[in-house]
Parts: structure tokens; C-alpha cells; sequence
């Protein structure tokens, strides 16, 4: 069983096509900012950064449908969960609550959703600020170029997963304390990021009806969109942020998207991995800042 994180987290919800979404938001004026988290991650992974951003600017940490406090609707019967349904869901959000254009912050999956969203509705976007992209290695589109071993070893456990049975199981394996706080410290540089707080408040959407099925629906998605389709396309200018020590989308792979125009400073994060923005704020949120003062 999952306990609830002790951790107070104060939100408010909005109606998005029948579904409730919650989100939280800090300051009075200025620039808008949308915040847009990773997979299986929540508003809550940007708690370092919106009080400080909060200071010079209007600031919204969203939860994706289908995470953290958001409904969870069941995959394919209710919802499909794909970049261009979350894309849909930034763009009105923009929309209906921000009221104007913002600047599109994520991170990991979150960068191709504010990809998605500014590509689709160029008029909610002021500029987009990346960091660590998911590079989308599972795609099937790289899939060829991939080791044998994930090469037929993603599709079979992909396959098994589709079994509600046997995903739930490992779901409910996944969604414990240690191998949560395992998979943070592979995926963490700095291994005193990776608090109590940190693992109680990612297990705190675990146990929610739905949270199996969305996990499943997800590791089972292997189309849509890469960053490289989406790069050429964006209408409004961006700035990419990555921890060097990324275990899971290497910088090697990643420094070809300073090629691209739109992509106006590429900025290593050095001793950092994954998820810059909680690992280390004290770098991210100057850079932020600065980003947005130009937007």
C-alpha cells in the first residue's frame, strides 16, 4: 500500500472537457510562466522554483491530465494520452486561466508538451525555456538504432504491460518508497536532492484510481512526436537547459538541438541530472529569470 505524503500541498482545480485539473499559481504581475513537469512527476517537482520566479512574475505549475492531482481518466476509452492531448491542455489553460500568451517552461516529457502546444497554438507562446528534453529513446523510430537488448526487450515488456494484471503488479512495485527513491538517485547527480519530502510527495498520486492504467497507457506509447520534428517548427524563440550528468537523455544526444534557430542559447548544467530545476535551483532559477525578462 502507498501512504499519502504528509507533506500540505495547497491547489486550485480547473474544469478542462469534464475533467478536473489542479494546478497552483504565485504572483500578482508580470510576465506569465507556465511550469510543465516530467513523467510521473506533479506541480509539486517545481516547488523550488515558483517562489522564487513568483517574485517578478505571474506563475502557473500545472498537473498534466492523468498526474499528480489531475483526474485520471481511463486511456483510449476516455482520453488517449498523447503530446498533442497534453499539448490541448496547456494551450486552453493558457487560454481560460493565464489570459494571455506565457512563457512555456518544462522538463523531460513536459519540454515536448510546451513543444507541442506552442507548434499547434502558436499564439499562447511567448518563448519556451527546455530542460532536459526527453529525447524519446523508446521511440520506434529509434528503436533500430538502439542496443538488442532494448531493441526487442522495450516491445515484449511493453507487451506484458498491456496485461491489466500484470500491470498493475508492476505498477504497484514501481510506486514504493525505495525503488522510488532508487530511481531518483540514478537519476539525480546530487544524491541530497533526493529527500524524504521529495519521495513522500512523488508517491502521493500513486495510489489515486486510474494511476496504473495512465502509467501503463504511457510506457506503451512509442509514436507521436520526437523533439527533432518539433524544433523545426516552433514559432517563438527557446532556450535549453541540461544537466550533464543526465543517466537518461545523454548530452551527447542533446547538443544538436543548439543547431536549430529557434534555439537561441544551449546551457550545460555541470554535476546536475535529470531534473535541473530540484536538483539544483540556485543554477536555474537566475537563468530562468533572465529568460523571461527577455520574453
Amino acid at each position: 500500500m502507498v501512504t499519502a505524503p504528509t507533506v500540505a500541498i495547497e491547489y486550485k482545480t480547473w474544469n478542462w472537457q469534464g475533467f478536473e485539473i489542479a494546478y497552483q499559481t504565485q504572483g500578482s504581475e508580470g510576465t506569465p510562466v507556465v511550469l510543465v513537469h516530467g513523467f510521473g512527476a506533479s506541480f509539486f517537482h517545481w516547488r523550488k522554483n515558483i517562489p522564487e520566479l513568483a517574485k517578478n512574475c505571474r506563475v502557473y505549475a500545472i498537473d498534466l491530465i492523468g498526474f499528480g492531482k489531475s483526474a485520471k481518466p481511463k486511456p483510449l476509452e476516455e482520453i488517449e494520452y498523447t503530446f498533442e492531448t497534453w499539448g490541448n491542455q496547456i494551450a486552453d489553460f493558457c487560454r481560460e486561466i493565464v489570459g494571455e500568451p506565457a512563457v512555456l517552461v518544462g522538463n523531460s516529457i513536459g519540454c515536448i508538451v510546451v513543444m507541442q502546444a506552442a507548434v499547434d497554438h502558436p499564439e499562447i507562446a511567448r518563448s519556451l525555456a527546455l530542460l532536459n528534453c526527453s529525447l524519446r529513446l523508446l521511440h520506434e523510430r529509434y528503436r533500430a538504432t538502439q542496443p538488442w537488448v532494448k531493441r526487442i526487450g522495450a516491445p515484449i515488456l511493453q507487451k506484458v504491460l498491456k496485461n491489466q494484471a500484470f500491470g498493475e503488479w508492476f505498477f504497484k512495485q514501481v510506486a514504493k518508497p525505495k525503488a522510488v527513491r532508487n530511481i531518483l538517485l540514478k537519476a539525480y547527480a546530487r544524491s541530497e536532492a533526493v529527500t524524504d519530502e521529495l519521495v513522500e510527495l512523488l508517491l502521493g498520486a500513486a495510489s489515486d484510481e486510474g494511476a496504473a492504467a495512465v502509467f501503463v497507457a504511457f510506457t506503451g506509447y512509442s509514436t507521436g512526436p520526437l523533439p527533432e520534428d518539433l524544433f523545426p517548427k516552433l514559432p517563438c524563440r527557446a532556450i535549453v537547459l541540461w544537466g550533464e550528468k543526465d543517466p537518461w537523455e545523454p548530452i551527447k544526444l542533446a547538443r544538436k538541438f543548439a543547431e536549430y534557430p529557434q534555439v537561441k542559447e544551449f546551457i550545460e548544467l555541470p554535476n546536475v541530472g535529470h531534473c535541473p530545476q530540484d536538483e539544483a535551483p540556485e543554477l536555474v532559477n537566475p537563468i530562468l529569470q533572465r529568460w523571461i525578462d527577455q520574453s
